[in-house]
């Protein structure tokens, strides 16, 4: 796995960067210790004894690539630098980085293994070698090389789990954001089905009453004038009115479906249904619907009771509402259509909310209208959509 630049008490530093960091201050704090160790003797430490701290810290630039040798050479320098008598430095010290490294590239048994080599390795050479009394020797020099060895591959080990569960959480966000998307997509395509549906009833209705007036027309010829031309000025207007409608829906559709059967179309003196359903679903609604289909054109009398369908839906879905409030209203040549719910609103900030509303926006924008939600916690949720009643072809 890729090393993000999120390390280990890096915070936002590079990787490249706190290695070089991390290698600094491990040379730089052996050093010190060794001259400390003869602070006051009088002779001062062997030069090779420094040469030992740095490559200490040298060797921790190839922590990530080669954590394994890395970790080797650590613990065999070790055991070189007390082989040479060179000044004491602690037992664990001089391998902490390395198996903090070892266990934070998920080389656990590694880790552990080495710690346990040292430990072992010394504690053996101390038991025969050291003056002090044995007593010293297991109880706080043991216990505290033992902390830090484990403190080490602990620590390595918490960064590498929070690294995995971070990239984790990273993947599920993006599969997630992926499968939202196919949903709404979904949607999308599903509104676009039905609205061929719509163009079809709509259309059917048309050339049928067409036909009417064309077969009383063509039987009058010759007998009634005035019904001949009654007839034709009936088969043009409804023409001209089909072909405004084909424009407008036409406008809406990008694939259309077959092999389905074709259904009634809606419009909003229909909407009495969907407010009753919701009222049965224990929805207290307020209706306030002051349009007649005559003002509106067929395109936008569907889509209006698309919009009051699709937002009183998602209300009894997710809102957690009581009461909505439906309007819908023609002024000035304009249809304003408004539905809001007295729900905790912040189940609009949902994406699972938005999938048929995406539909609605689209479908309302190629009417040449908007669409626009307000929400706000403990506020409810507001959907209201502007269509102009009869679109320009």
């Amino acid at each position: 796995m890729p090393t993000r630049s999120t390390d280990s008490g890096a915070g936002r530093v590079p990787p490249r960067a706190f290695d070089v960091l991390l290698a600094v201050v491990v040379a730089v704090v052996l050093s010190l210790i060794i001259a400390l160790s003869r602070a006051g003797v009088g002779d001062a430490p062997p030069v090779s004894a420094y040469v030992f701290a740095v490559g200490f810290g040298a060797v921790l630039l190839l922590r990530r690539r080669m954590p394994v040798p890395v970790l080797v050479l650590s613990v065999l320098a070790t055991f070189a630098y007390y082989t040479l008598r060179f000044p004491p430095i602690g037992v664990a010290l001089p391998v902490v980085a390395a198996l903090y490294s070892a266990a934070e590239a998920g080389l656990i048994r590694w880790a552990v293994g080495a710690g346990a080599v040292v430990f072992t390795v010394s504690l053996y050479f101390r038991l025969r070698d050291d003056p002090q009394p044995i007593g010293y020797v297991l109880g706080t020099d043991a216990v505290s090389n033992v902390a830090l060895i484990a403190a080490a591959i602990a620590l390595g080990y918490a960064i590498r789990a929070r690294r995995l569960r971070a990239a984790q959480q990273e993947q599920i966000t993006r599969l997630t954001r992926e499968q939202s998307v196919r949903e709404a997509e979904a949607r999308v395509r599903s509104e676009r089905e039905r609205i061929s549906r719509d163009l079809h009833d709509t259309l059917g209705h048309a050339l049928s009453a067409i036909a009417l007036h064309a077969s009383v027309g063509s039987e009058a010829v010759g007998r009634s004038d005035d019904t001949v031309v009654d007839a034709l000025d009936r088969v043009r207007n409804q023409s001209t009115a089909s072909l405004r409608e084909l424009r407008s829906m036409v406008r809406l559709l990008r694939s259309t479906t077959a092999d389905e059967e074709t259904r009634q179309v809606r419009s909003l003196s229909d909407a009495r249904v969907i407010l009753d359903e919701a009222r049965t679903a224990g929805l207290d609604v307020v209706a306030d619907i002051d349009v007649s289909s005559i003002d509106l054109s067929a395109a936008v009398d569907t889509t209006a009771y698309r919009v009051i369908q699709e937002a009183l839906t998602n209300t009894l879905r997710h809102a957690e509402a009581t009461t909505a409030r439906v309007s819908a209203v023609v002024e000035d040549g304009t249809l304003r259509v408004t539905v809001a719910d007295d729900g905790h609103g912040a189940a609009a900030d949902d994406e699972s909310r938005g999938y048929g509303i995406t539909g609605m926006v689209e479908r309302v924008h190629l009417l040449g209208g908007s669409l626009h939600t307000r929400s706000a916690p403990g506020s409810g949720f507001t959907v209201e959509a502007t269509i102009p009643a009869r679109p320009t072809p």
